[in-house]
């Protein structure tokens, strides 16, 4: 008998299979009524198919990187190309105190490893602790109180990093005889922070440290190392040597594992703390000291989360053709991300690509998860861990984060008889585009603003949008070094469109050495129409302008770059010592090149709501729509910046 072919999975549809082929195939009658017992044993063969074919499924879905959707079976696939995935991290936050001691014979005070301080952060409490012991010599000092002389001991603790989270501490005892699996039972743990310690049960204190590793290059039969890896529930754990790759334990060995559990990036922020540790002095008595107040050098910061389901999809196979080298930009790309879990997006460029080159050079720029900058101390840290994977003769720089700013000024008609009120409307495109703003294809370096994306979700948002002309803006802040003489070089990386009347290029207000009132930057183009001088202008009270300094600066409308000559800024308009400079892009379509972080700003664009006369049959013929609500679709003449 012929099957009937089918290819659909779901429960209805192959119960109609089913009946199809009985139709066609069977004397059986009743098979067509739900209320009959045939009905009932086709429900069950159809369900009995459903689950069957729902399980094949997700076990071939599985048992691909690409298509898993389980953290396990992800995580299970991405150590098989050597891949372990970031864990959370902690918050970090560098502290100093000084602690006095009533007590003339202690040489010594030692921070115990654990809690050391809380701190809170929007009215939640969080504790800091240390991994290690930390020991500060005690010298004599002498105070007056109530008019006598107190001889004491002062102890000096600088610059301790205290890490967001709680202090855990796991022991196993190793038996040859056994598959035994070493298993951090917490979640949440920064394997950072995971100390490793390994002694005999005759020895003392807790043993010799062992190394953790990613890779086998360089080990021998007695290296002390331990490799980790990722398991269900976000658990961790630990593997030792065999005696070939890494020391083989012997029976009887404790094994004693240190580690912190976190909040992640919940703690990030933290500025203020409190004392909650303990300290000893030389024989491990514990020390009362006088109040003493804690001097926080570096707020909490580069707390994150662990590595996503995405992120291990995208990063594990970079980080298997990497290698362990730097060479292409993507491998920079990956190890960066690894070295540096807060990184959200990064920027590498060969020195050959800059402008003038700079040969033998990487430039490197990273835009971290929480706020705009990498910390000169985590650049640093960045570049000495750069070393081991870079070639040798080739130098990593990183520079600070440049944002490109895309602004709207949109103005959208919409249907009256539609909405119950403009600003509800208002309010509903803004909320979309603010979403849209976060989309991956913006905020990254190399990102593009699409411009037919962005028209398409305007008129999306709601059926009584009718249709929008929407301009588009660039903007790049210029950071002023105030009251010296300076020059600056602002990049757009993106065509400039020019108009041969000039005021291509708007900016906020700002005041200079030589002139009392506020000036303005412009542009005035040449005859090739790509080039331009910059000039310094100035609003008149009668509404004229006048020429301050004509030529404060060149203009490249073809790169989108604005060079501005020996300056003296002594003030700016806005904030922080910002002047906000615009133009207009030749291509609404705008890209974030080379080290340029592209980025949507909603708080600095302009919704303006229409009524659609014509759509909302206030008149018929349009002439009251193009005398009174026609909008132009090109960039107004106005000198300043609104």
């Amino acid at each position: 008998m012929p099957f009937t072919k089918f290819t659909n999975l779901d429960f209805d549809q192959i119960k109609d299979s089913i009946k199809d082929y009985l139709r066609a195939n069977s004397d059986f009658t009743g098979f067509d009524f739900d209320g009959s017992n045939f009905s009932v044993l086709i429900d069950t063969l159809a369900y009995n198919t459903y689950i069957t074919a729902f399980n094949s499924n997700m076990i071939v879905n599985e048992s691909f990187l690409d298509s898993a959707t389980l953290r396990e079976n992800v995580v299970s696939l991405a150590r098989n190309i050597g891949y372990v995935p970031r864990s959370r991290s902690a918050a970090k936050a560098t502290i100093s105190f000084t602690v006095d001691i009533p007590d003339t014979e202690t040489s010594t005070i030692v921070l115990k490893k654990g809690l050391v301080c809380t701190g809170d952060v929007e009215n939640t409490s969080y504790v800091f602790s240390i991994t290690e012991d930390i020991q500060a010599t005690a010298e004599d000092i002498s105070y007056s109180q109530f008019g006598n002389i107190i001889n004491a001991r002062r102890a000096t603790f600088n610059n301790i990093e205290i890490l967001q989270g709680t202090f855990l501490t796991k022991q196993f005892v190793y038996d040859g005889s056994l598959n035994q699996k070493f298993i951090l039972n917490n979640p949440f743990i920064d394997t950072s922070s995971i100390r490793v310690y390994v002694k005999k049960q005759s020895e003392q204190g807790l043993g010799i440290e062992y190394t953790p590793v990613d890779n086998i290059i360089n080990v021998n039969k007695d290296s002390l190392i331990y490799l980790i890896q990722e398991i269900q529930d976000e658990k961790y754990q630990l593997f030792f040597g065999d005696g070939l790759i890494g020391r083989k334990l012997e029976d009887g060995e404790i094994i004693t594992v240190n580690y912190i559990t976190t909040d992640g990036r919940e703690g990030n922020g933290v500025a203020f703390f409190s004392f909650s540790g303990t300290l000893v002095d030389d024989v491990e008595n514990i020390l009362t000291p006088q109040p003493f107040t804690i001097t926080t050098n570096s707020s909490a910061q580069n707390g994150s989360e662990i590595e996503s389901i995405n992120s291990i999809k995208y990063y594990s196979p970079r980080i298997y053709s990497a290698q362990n080298r730097a060479v292409t930009s993507r491998d920079y790309e990956s190890i960066i991300k690894k070295i540096y879990p807060d990184t959200e997006s990064v920027s590498v460029v060969g020195g050959e690509e800059l402008d003038p080159p700079e040969f033998g050079t990487v430039q490197i720029s990273i835009k971290p998860k929480n706020g705009n900058f990498v910390s000169d101390f985590n650049k640093s840290g960045i570049i000495s861990q750069l070393k081991q994977y870079s070639i040798s003769g080739i130098n990593q720089k990183i520079v600070d984060l440049k944002i490109l700013y895309v602004e709207l000024d949109s103005f959208v008609y919409y249907d009256s008889s539609k909405v119950t009120s403009p600003e509800s409307l208002k309010t509903t495109i803004s909320n979309s585009l603010i979403a849209y703003s976060k989309s991956l294809d913006i905020n990254k370096f190399g990102g593009r603003f699409r411009y037919s994306k962005l028209l398409r979700t305007i008129d999306s948002t709601d059926t009584a949008i009718t249709s929008n002309i929407t301009r588009i803006k660039i903007r790049r802040n210029m950071v002023a070094l105030l009251n010296q003489f300076a020059q600056y070089e602002i990049c757009f990386g993106n065509q400039f469109h020019v108009n041969n009347k000039g005021f291509n290029i708007k900016s906020t207000g700002f005041k200079i050495s030589s002139e009392s009132d506020t000036v303005y930057l412009t542009d005035i183009p040449n005859s090739d129409m790509r080039t331009g001088t910059i000039s310094v202008v100035k609003n008149l009270s009668d509404g004229t302008i006048r020429v301050v300094n004509k030529s404060a600066g060149t203009i490249d409308y073809i790169k989108g770059e604005i060079n501005i000559g020996t300056i003296n800024i002594i003030s700016t308009t806005k904030p922080n010592n910002i002047i906000e400079i615009q133009a207009y892009p030749e291509s609404n379509d705008v890209v974030g090149l080379r080290d340029l972080y592209l980025q949507l700003d909603i708080s600095k664009s302009k919704i303006n709501i229409i009524k659609d006369v014509i759509s909302s049959g206030d008149e018929i013929s349009g002439t009251e729509f193009v005398r009174d609500f026609y909008t132009s679709s090109y960039s107004n003449g106005k000198l300043i910046r609104e």
